[in-house]
């Protein structure tokens, strides 16, 4: 397999001088995990008083999330889901969670996340769209990602690929790494500001990385409206009968009907995982 060259477009540090963040309302809802120490995310920015690394950061004048090359290995296409694998899929199970933010650390809706990566011997599906998929940010600009940490192959420590559009807006191409990895010091893509954090669940892992795009924000803007329904899905309704194995999307996010039910406001999928799962 020819590893990836060519070279790291990442962006120059830059040093935080005001953060503002809407964290109180993000936690009225369903809020990705938030690790303990390890790399700054954007959405703690304003607790600790302190400047967070460079990148994710979220204060006005100063630079994104840091972009880096496409590779060899992308697809277009990939298949609408959440979750990347299945349960007889081979590797360790890794969640990935966090939200997307524009310049003034505004929590942004419908946003398309496009992921792909190796499976767990360094391989990528180039017949296929396995460790491959979209998904869109919910109404609090959460994301949330179920697949496996990816093996290693020549040239490249472990990373995750992934392209980032807000709606009417350019793509960021970049790639998420992990933390304590010996090849983080010999590939000469690897791009500390964007590390995930990445701690221990049982046999599994969980990683929460927040981005930040280049798009300008004041405290007035308005939220961005979600995407359209993507192919073969409906948007969920009070009212309407659904049967087990239906699609629906709701706040940008595709779900899957569990249980035949006639649905009721109030049971909107995020709030009741007994009827809906997400992907």
């Amino acid at each position: 397999m020819t590893p990836e060259t060519t070279e790291d477009t990442g962006g120059e540090d830059c040093r935080i001088s005001r953060k503002t963040l809407l964290k109180a309302a993000l936690m009225a809802g369903t809020v990705p995990l938030l690790a303990g120490g390890g790399v700054a995310l954007a959405r703690d920015a304003g607790a600790t008083g302190r400047p967070p690394a460079p990148t994710p950061n979220c204060d006005d004048g100063d630079g994104p999330t840091h972009d880096q090359m496409e590779g060899p290995y992308f697809k277009p296409n990939s298949p609408l889901r959440t979750s990347l694998v299945t349960d007889s899929t081979p590797g360790v199970r890794l969640t990935v969670s966090g939200y997307v933010f524009g310049r003034a650390c505004k929590p942004i809706p419908g946003v398309l996340l496009d992921f792909w990566q190796a499976d767990t011997n360094g391989a990528y599906d180039m017949s296929g769209f396995a460790f491959r998929g979209h998904q869109f940010t919910d109404r609090s600009g959460a994301f949330g990602l179920t697949t496996i940490v990816p093996g290693l192959y020549p040239g490249r420590t472990r990373h995750i690929h992934v392209k980032v559009q807000a709606p009417g807006s350019s793509v960021l191409t970049t790639q998420l790494y992990f933390p304590d990895e010996p090849r983080n010091n010999t590939d000469t893509l690897f791009d500390p500001a964007l590390l995930m954090n990445v701690r221990d669940a049982g046999s599994a892992k969980q990683g929460t990385f927040d981005f930040v795009l280049d798009i300008a924000q004041t405290p007035t803007d308005p939220p961005t409206d979600p995407p359209t329904d993507p192919p073969g899905s409906t948007t969920w309704a009070a009212g309407t009968l659904y049967s087990a194995g239906d699609r629906v999307t709701y706040g940008g996010v595709a779900y899957r009907c569990l249980q035949a039910h006639s649905a009721m406001a109030g049971w909107e999928p995020p709030n009741v995982p007994a009827l809906w799962e997400r992907g």
